[in-house]
């Protein structure tokens, strides 16, 4: 290449990065700002299960699809953290669930073994219930948990608790309680599905028992009592599930 023709490329090349360097510096700063207020500000339990109301119900967008965001959203994050090679994943009985099951296709589809147990042998309602029949239909083994099963096919990099969500109120029931205590006395880093289940999303009150996490994968915005509770979240990781910005601000302006 001629000299004068390279040295007008990367004059060219170097005014082309400057304009975009400072377009976004100057026009896109005060956009960013917002993104970055929507995801970071934190929103209560009632708030967030409004934006799901209003992204299905108004906006049309299926709760299957905004699942799927959710548990591929965490399952990024858990192979940016070293997800290693087999992971455990306990499913309780609703939605949150259904995102464990959508964590155990994509973590298989990465090469790492996940290791599904549910709560229950029954089928899952709605949403979960799909992903439930998508797991299974696709080879993938569900065990039903018993006292003391967990270890038995340990050990496990992660220990994944897709059990409760931000519906729940008061101390975890039984089995699930018994569930979180063993899940607590496993080796591994431990990964909670939205929110540690036993822990009050509003307050930051933890229950008997609580999930103790290392990461939590939390869906729209932090819950606001996670800030009460970093000894049980952990690091927290703000998952986006394609909720339009203008859903999560309706939702904070209608709930106080």
């Amino acid at each position: 290449m001629d000299g004068r023709v390279a040295n007008g490329q990367r004059k060219k090349d170097t005014n082309l990065l400057w304009l975009c360097e400072n377009y976004t510096t100057n026009t896109c700063q005060r956009e960013l700002r917002e993104v970055m207020s929507d995801r970071v500000k934190p929103m209560s339990c009632a708030q967030v299960r409004l934006v799901d109301r209003i992204a299905m119900d108004e906006l049309g967008l299926p709760g299957v699809a905004l699942m799927e965001n959710a548990g591929r959203g965490a399952t990024d994050e858990l192979l940016r953290h070293g997800a290693g090679k087999r992971v455990l994943i306990a499913c309780g009985k609703g939605n949150n669930a259904g995102d464990g099951y959508v964590m155990a296709r994509h973590l298989e589809l990465a090469g790492v073994e996940p290791v599904v147990f549910a709560a229950s042998a029954d089928d899952l309602p709605g949403d979960a219930g799909i992903n439930q029949a998508v797991w299974r239909a696709s080879g993938g083994l569900v065990t039903v948990w018993r006292p003391g099963q967990f270890a038995t096919q340990g050990p496990y990099d992660w220990v994944i608790d897709a059990l409760l969500g931000t519906g729940t109120r008061g101390a975890p029931r039984a089995p699930l309680d018994a569930m979180i205590r063993e899940l607590n006395t496993l080796s591994g880093r431990k990964l909670a599905v939205d929110l540690p289940s036993g822990l009050d999303g509003d307050t930051g009150q933890a229950a008997d028992p609580t999930f103790r996490a290392d990461l939590t994968c939390t869906f729209v915005a932090p819950k606001t009592g996670f800030a009460r509770a970093s000894q049980w979240v952990g690091e927290v990781c703000v998952v986006d599930i394609g909720v339009p910005r203008a859903a999560i601000r309706r939702a904070r302006e209608e709930v106080a």
